[in-house]
């Protein structure tokens, strides 16, 4: 039988893992946003409480992480030293 949670869980790992070749900071950030959405529902409903943390947690930092390069072109770092 067809399992929609399991199948969440897997389309979680492959966008987590297809991130990683992304080509900007910004498009890996929000690939992982939606992979981290996706492996949170599956953690929701395997029960883990470990799991469903790191995963929020995850999730979190790469929607911070996302916003921060979407709102800026140039990093603080580089302003810094090239003033």
């Amino acid at each position: 039988m067809f399992d929609v949670f399991w199948f969440a869980g897997i389309i979680g790992l492959v966008l987590i893992i297809s991130g990683l070749f992304a080509k900007t900071r910004k498009q890996q950030s929000l690939i992982y946003v939606f992979g981290g959405i996706f492996l949170e529902i599956y953690s929701i409903y395997i029960g883990d409480s470990i799991f469903i943390a790191l995963q929020g947690v995850f999730t979190i930092v790469a929607l911070y992480e996302f916003y921060q390069y979407s709102r800026k072109k140039e990093s603080w770092f580089r302003k810094f030293h090239l003033s």
